[in-house]
């Protein structure tokens, strides 16, 4: 496909999935710009603690259209609220983390997917009542460098223009991390502005908009869940420099959140909740080609990707392939492009408070200094109702990212 006919498919694509947001045009400039933080902090301080949580029983979910919300879609689409005795609405779609987060804010939403940082800023920066129920996946991203680079190895990204989904983000970590062992500095400026040898500029950017811009060469390499790294190896001539998966063993990235009112008042229905996303991680480890199918454009739709995308986001992950580009080197991990286990180690709630000190983001982040990593695993998580589930459908235990000699601890492993 010619460079401009590339470049105008990706975007009627993007445009496609991603009209009639219901989100301020301005809070998606405030996103792109870098001041989101200081935007939703506003909104969490000024909006009400109302009580809708406490009685709504009906399972309201808002989800972005990538491959971490895969344990809440097949949960729908395969009938497991039901099964719990629970009323669900169609899940809703929403093209942006502020949105989500104004709409879990709202309680538009009772049952969501964040980025794995997001509930530790929305509870320990502004005291909201989030708390975190399980893990929606695990791996499921990577980095990927355009067809104009010659870029091989994150030391290559140095003079480079990078985009993130998210400052609070798995992402954000995982790059920053990478950069700093291959002595590059990550830095936040504005991408006219001089960028030394050993510098790597970092930007904030709407995933559905990075396969164009890198196919147009505005940056040089972004990092994202999938199905973008997917979709910008078909569509935009992306190459993969590296699975974060392979960075960070079985990382989180999403997970499954809700308010601290439900599990208050009601407790029956955050067990059953939970039991049926278990039940839908569980089957999406099982079932990785056909869920992919089936959530995709081309099946029930929750994503607007085709299924050409979404199957190679979930299923592509040869080792010949990319053991020769240098995109997996630790095959010793037995782990998959993306895997689906939803237990909540809490040894990665403590690596991700500690490394997010260490790296670089814009706003105040000044509340990190003084958090204690045990503390949050152990206040932010609420592990009962997860504890619960998995004990009553034991087949979480199959999935390759489950630690096999004691699946309720591990120890973290990162490596380059």
């Amino acid at each position: 496909m010619k460079e401009h006919d590339l470049r105008r498919a990706e975007l009627d694509w993007a445009r496609t999935a991603y009209e009639g947001d219901f989100t301020r045009r301005g809070a998606l400039n405030m996103f792109a710009q870098g001041g989101l933080f200081a935007g939703l902090s506003g909104l969490l301080a000024s909006l009400p603690r109302m009580s809708y949580a406490q009685t709504d029983e009906v399972v309201r979910i808002g989800y972005l259209p990538i491959t971490d919300s895969t344990a809440l879609l097949v949960a729908h689409a395969m009938g497991y609220f039901q099964d719990e005795g629970l009323e669900v609405e169609d899940p809703t779609l929403i093209r942006g983390w502020a949105p989500l987060i104004e709409g879990f804010v709202a309680n538009r939403f009772n049952l969501v997917h964040f980025l794995n940082p997001i509930p530790i800023w929305m509870r320990y920066n502004n005291n909201f009542p989030v708390k975190v129920l399980a893990w929606a996946h695990t791996n499921g991203s990577g980095v990927v460098v355009g067809e104009h680079t010659d870029i091989t190895d994150f030391r290559g990204l140095g003079g480079k223009q990078v985009a993130i989904p998210f400052w609070y983000s798995m992402h954000n970590i995982v790059l920053q991390y990478a950069l700093r062992q291959s002595g590059i500095t990550p830095v936040i400026q504005d991408q006219s502005a001089p960028l030394a040898e050993n510098e790597c500029n970092l930007m904030v950017m709407q995933p559905p908009e990075m396969p164009a811009a890198l196919a147009a060469q505005s940056i040089d390499a972004y990092i994202v869940a999938e199905p973008f790294n997917a979709m910008g190896e078909v569509m935009a001539g992306a190459r993969m420099l590296r699975f974060t998966g392979d960075i960070w063993k079985n990382h989180p990235c999403c997970v499954i959140a809700t308010h601290e009112e439900a599990i208050t008042a009601r407790p029956e229905w955050v067990q059953a909740v939970t039991n049926a996303v278990v039940r839908g991680a569980i089957h999406a480890s099982q079932n990785k080609a056909e869920v992919a199918q089936m959530i995709s454009r081309d099946g029930r739709g929750y994503l607007p990707a085709p299924a050409e995308v979404v199957m190679r986001a979930m299923t592509h992950y040869d080792a010949a392939e990319y053991g020769e580009s240098g995109a997996r080197v630790h095959d010793d991990w037995g782990n998959g492009r993306i895997d689906f286990q939803p237990w909540p180690y809490p040894s990665a709630d403590a690596l991700t408070v500690t490394h997010l000190r260490d790296t670089v983001v814009t706003g105040d982040a000044s509340f990190l200094a003084d958090l204690d990593p045990a503390f949050v695993s152990e206040d932010l998580v609420d592990r009962r109702f997860v504890r619960q589930a998995v004990e009553r459908f034991p087949a979480w235990l199959d999935d390759p990212s489950v630690n096999p000699g004691d699946p309720f601890n591990r120890e973290e492993v990162l490596s380059l």
